[in-house]
């Protein structure tokens, strides 16, 4: 079974870093691009963050370019977004998610994390 679970969410202070894992089980990441969304409260979601099969690849959100960056570790099977000097802004819960390539609309992807909460607050 395909599963992806994320950690490492929290409450953070304006200016401080979260690093965020997303664990995948039942297929190994070479085979797929992931990307990270967000979604914000009474907002769409939208594409934050993505690394390719290869992890040769990596793109990213204007909003987020110079403070995200995002990694693979293909022994661990797992994508990190280190996330640095965040904003309120940033607040959302934070998803990952599987697909064939990277792509700004999530109908491309097919298979979901449930999500971990980012608040970023002082």
């Amino acid at each position: 079974q395909l599963q992806l679970v994320e950690s490492g969410g929290g409450l953070v202070q304006p200016g401080g870093s979260l690093r965020l894992s997303c664990a995948v089980s039942g297929f190994a990441l070479n085979y797929y691009a992931i990307g990270w969304f967000r979604q914000a409260a009474g907002k769409e979601r939208e594409g934050v963050s993505c690394i390719d099969s290869s992890g040769g690849l990596a793109n990213y959100a204007d909003s987020v370019k110079g403070r995200f960056t995002i990694s693979r570790d293909h022994a661990e099977n797992t994508v990190s977004l280190q996330m640095n000097s965040l904003r309120p802004e940033d607040t959302a819960v934070y998803y990952c998610a599987a697909g064939s390539h990277c792509s700004d609309y999530p109908v491309m992807y097919d298979y979901w994390g449930q999500g971990t909460q980012v608040t970023v607050s002082s």
